[in-house]
């Protein structure tokens, strides 16, 4: 009377081989989920260089534009290529609504 290729295996060890089964497959789950850990990790501090590296260039862009705009600057323009003036007093005309 076979069962099969299977012989049945004494009391307790059917529940002892479903216990190893469980914990091999645990700690291949923590492993996986380790693994899988380091590998976000290592996404966000690359995603947060590219953070930085772009605050970086955003203030650098807002230095160079307060630069271009600057009033002296602007008034110099005016002067040298636009060849504008202040006006003198006598010609400035006030005009109502």
């Amino acid at each position: 009377m076979s069962r099969g290729f299977f012989k049945p295996l004494p009391g307790g060890s059917f529940f002892m081989l479903m216990l190893f089964i469980a914990v091999l497959v645990s700690a291949i789950g923590v492993a996986y989920s380790a693994h899988w850990n380091r590998q976000l990790l290592n996404s966000l501090y690359g995603e947060l260089s590219v953070r930085d590296k772009a605050q970086a260039e955003w203030g650098r862009l807002i230095l160079e534009q307060s630069t271009w705009t600057a009033h002296s600057r602007i008034e110099a323009l005016a002067t040298d290529q636009l060849k504008m003036r202040i006006p003198n007093a006598a010609d400035i005309r006030m005009v109502s609504p």
